[in-house]
C-alpha cells in the first residue's frame, strides 16, 4: 500500500512552486494511536506530506522522467499541532535545481497560521544508480499522478483540469 498524504494539488508551476491540500480526518488510522485521548497529526507525517508536495514539484521539473527520492531533511521546525478537522495547506518552492537533484523550501499552514516549515533535499536517481530497482518509474506512476489530479494532455501537464501554472484552481 502506498501512503499518500496529499489530497489535491491546487497549483503546480514547473520548476518553481507547488501548492497542495491535505485534509486531516479521524478516518486516518495513525490518529487513533497518536494520542488516543488527544489525536494529533504526527510531525513526521506533516513532513511526509510536505516531501510529497516538494517531490512532485521536483519531478515535474524533469517531466516526471527521473526517479526523485527524498535524500535529506536539512531543517524542520514545528510551530503548532495539527488535529482532525484541520486542512493543511502545503507550499513548496524549488530554490535550487540541478541534474543530480534539488532543494525545496516548504511551508505548512492551517487557516493561514504557519504550522511547520522545512528545507528538503531530493536526489534524482540515474539509470546506473537505480540498478536492481524496478525499471519503470516507481515514484511517478500514472496511477499516482492521476490520483493527485496531475495528468498529461496534449503534451502539457495539467492539475485538476487546468494547465500547470499559477492559473490552476482548486477542484471543488
Amino acid at each position: 500500500m502506498r501512503w499518500i498524504f496529499v489530497d489535491r494539488f491546487l497549483t503546480l508551476e514547473k520548476g518553481r512552486y507547488a501548492k497542495a491540500v491535505k485534509n486531516v480526518s479521524m478516518g486516518e488510522e495513525h490518529l487513533h494511536d497518536h494520542f488516543p485521548s488527544y489525536p494529533v497529526m504526527p510531525n513526521s507525517l506533516i513532513i511526509e506530506a510536505l516531501a510529497q508536495t516538494g517531490g512532485l514539484l521536483a519531478g515535474h521539473a524533469f517531466d516526471f522522467k527521473e526517479k526523485v527520492i527524498l535524500a535529506k531533511i536539512e531543517k524542520a521546525e514545528f510551530f503548532r499541532m495539527v488535529t482532525p478537522g484541520d486542512q493543511m495547506i502545503l507550499e513548496a518552492t524549488l530554490v535550487e535545481n540541478r541534474e543530480e537533484g534539488c532543494k525545496v523550501i516548504g511551508e505548512v499552514s492551517v487557516n493561514g497560521v504557519r504550522v511547520a516549515s522545512a528545507t528538503l533535499m531530493f536526489v534524482n536517481l540515474s539509470t546506473n544508480q537505480a540498478k536492481g530497482l524496478q525499471p519503470e518509474n516507481f515514484v511517478f506512476t500514472k496511477e499516482f499522478l492521476a490520483l493527485l489530479g496531475v495528468t498529461r494532455l496534449n503534451g502539457s501537464w495539467q492539475v485538476n483540469g487546468a494547465r500547470s501554472s499559477s492559473e490552476a484552481k482548486p477542484a471543488l
